[in-house]
């Protein structure tokens, strides 16, 4: 009885720590669109379509917000236990740790489940509807029109595909310019660096290390190729822009059986693809997939781990929490943009990178409980 009591007690006073960090975390998340607020307004776009957009961005948000609410929630509460001499009573009175800390797994398990549905299904499409409520507002950023490794037609007359892009560093760049369904002329370059006028809507690229190939448009036969050092290339937007079609899809837009089924017929997601570019992009998508899955797990590998680290604290100042959280959070975000970063080497199998702090944390976690039992 005693044991139900007390279980009752640390579930529920956590459980109501977590919503308000939930709530805290969710804010400071969002002051950096305030500006973006501003912006649409001042253009004229009603307030209620504001609210929409970003109502529709907090599925994404919760993706990263609700696994540090469970870790720092948990660091301050098994703190305040540990400080406040709780958990030496509990322990006198002949309740271990795991039966303290079972409510709190338990919540955290439920947790997952609700971030592997948020991350499978609902962030993927809130991130399409706000990019196509963006694109139909003419916000969208227009180097998010190009996709990494396969061939962009969204253009009118032209076809472009770029290998790699880093900021307004564009690399392995094919321009082809169509007369009808003939091809023109084909502009091959190693970089491109871009601008965006945005009173003109004008996307301009200049090329470098440039090989330009001309075409017969009857025979498709190249009649002449030149070489450059810098080419300038001009992309009007107008027409892009303005269009209110459906916005092609990226890996993070697609649920995660969309996901797995797009990594296993690659060609027919993406028919324009090149070759060497096959296995990068299933490697992008692995990665985007294991992401996905181990930001959910990371809802019980940071309470499993963050009992006995806010125990071992022992302090009543938030600060020590706080930190140890922010701490633990980087290492574990780390790994992800490692795994992000190495998408070009796939066989260096970057999509197993995001499961070791997952297990790690796990195995790290209940060792320290076992030690403290």
């Amino acid at each position: 009885m005693m044991v139900r009591v007390l279980n009752r007690y640390v579930g529920w006073d956590f459980f109501k720590s977590f919503l308000l960090t939930v709530a805290v975390l969710t804010f400071v998340m969002y002051i950096g669109t305030v500006v973006k607020a501003i912006d649409y307004m001042s253009r004229g776009i009603s307030g209620l379509l504001i609210m929409k957009i970003f109502a529709i961005q907090i599925p994404f948000t919760l993706t990263f917000v609700i696994p540090m609410s469970v870790l720092t929630t948990v660091l301050l509460h098994f703190g305040r236990l540990s400080a406040d001499g709780e958990i030496t009573a509990m322990k006198a009175s002949g309740i271990s740790l795991w039966q303290v800390a079972s409510p709190v797994l338990l919540l955290a398990a439920g947790l997952t489940m609700f971030c592997l549905w948020i991350n499978s299904e609902v962030a993927p499409k809130s991130h399409y509807a706000r990019r196509q409520l963006t694109r139909d507002l003419g916000d969208e950023d227009p180097l998010a029109l190009l996709s990494e490794g396969t061939f962009v037609d969204d253009f009118p007359g032209v076809k472009i595909y770029c290998g790699k892009k880093d900021g307004h560093r564009i690399e392995d760049i094919i321009f082809i310019k169509f007369d009808e369904d003939a091809a023109e002329f084909e502009l091959k370059a190693k970089v491109g660096i871009a601008d965006y006028d945005v009173t003109n809507c004008v996307l301009r690229i200049d090329l470098q290390q440039v090989r330009i190939s001309e075409f017969d448009t009857d025979t498709g036969v190249a009649t002449r190729t030149l070489s450059a050092d810098s080419y300038p290339l001009q992309l009007n937007l107008d027409s892009i822009l303005s269009k209110k079609g459906a916005v092609r899809k990226k890996p993070s837009d697609m649920g995660f059986m969309e996901l797995i089924l797009a990594i296993r017929n690659i060609r027919q997601v993406f028919p324009d693809i090149l070759e060497e570019n096959v296995a990068p992009m299933r490697a992008k998508m692995a990665v985007d997939a294991t992401q996905r899955v181990a930001l959910a797990l990371a809802c019980f590998s940071f309470a499993i781990l963050g009992i006995p680290l806010g125990i071992q604290s022992s302090r009543r100042e938030s600060s020590v929490g706080i930190g140890l959280a922010l701490i633990v959070f980087f290492l574990f975000y780390l790994f992800i943009i490692i795994a992000d970063a190495l998408v070009d080497k796939p066989e260096w199998r970057s999509d197993l990178l995001p499961w070791i702090p997952v297990l790690g944390a796990q195995l790290a976690g209940a060792w320290l409980m076992h030690s403290r039992r």
